[in-house]
């Protein structure tokens, strides 16, 4: 692991929030699994769904977009739909939206806390009066960021919903970083960047931010760092600590 960077100086911190302050990617990966495996059955799709469709196609992204990719790669041809669509719908957005209620089932079952690590970093920043935004793909963050207790903690929260509203481009496009630095009243040139998919790591690069951390959940050191990291971390605390 490359030497470890000062957050000091930096006016603002973004996070991302699934696999970065919660496991909730775990989640995620259950939902979609569980999902993916009965559709390409119904539909007698021969390749079987891996996770590596998820880290390739999913991780990171808008949901709707990241179902259109995975069903592309299976030559699965259905229409896209509209957000309002029902699970059952065979669109694009339903297939999203289906995926969503396989989500909120496990979410309510299981619950979710964040990495201690994650919370020390927090509560560390907070501490310092540093800025803090949370910058997530998922239309579940808010109720996420709820469930974790960590809802206080983000005066300014972009998730897949204010993207839909503001008409901004997904991951891996800076866009959504940008709007939530600004929103902060900060440079995105000052500030910092946490994310532990490729697609968040390219964001934070393409958003021109002045340092961008990867979280190593399970995509790689080497991926993250070829993605635009300029360190790579297997767990926030490390931060707090001063580890090396």
């Amino acid at each position: 692991m490359s030497s470890l960077p000062s957050l000091d100086g930096y006016q603002a911190v973004l996070f991302d929030l699934d696999g970065v302050l919660t496991p909730t990617a775990d989640l995620h990966m259950h939902a979609w699994r569980a999902m993916f495996e009965e559709l390409f059955t119904a539909k007698r799709v021969s390749e079987p769904y891996t996770d590596d469709d998820y880290f390739r196609y999913l991780d990171g992204k808008k949901r709707y977009d990241g179902v259109a990719g995975l069903l592309e790669s299976r030559g699965i041809v259905v229409p896209w739909g509209t957000p309002d669509d029902p699970s059952s719908a065979d669109t694009v957005c339903g297939i999203g939206n289906r995926k969503n209620d396989v989500f909120s089932r496990i979410l309510d079952e299981e619950g979710v806390e964040p990495y201690p690590g994650s919370l020390a970093l927090l509560d560390r920043l907070r501490a310092e009066g540093t800025p803090m935004a949370v910058v997530s793909s998922s239309k579940n963050a808010e109720r996420v960021l709820v469930g974790a207790h960590l809802r206080d903690l983000f005066p300014v929260v972009v998730d897949g919903e204010v993207a839909t509203r503001e008409h901004l481009a997904g991951k891996p496009a800076g866009d959504m970083f940008v709007y939530a630095a600004r929103a902060l009243g900060s440079d995105p040139a000052a500030s910092v960047v946490v994310e532990d998919a490729i697609s968040g790591v390219a964001a934070g690069r393409a958003g021109n931010f002045g340092l961008v951390i990867g979280v190593n959940r399970g995509v790689g050191e080497k991926a993250l760092k070829d993605a635009g990291a300029d360190v790579v971390v297997e767990d926030l605390g490390v931060l707090v600590k001063g580890e090396s």
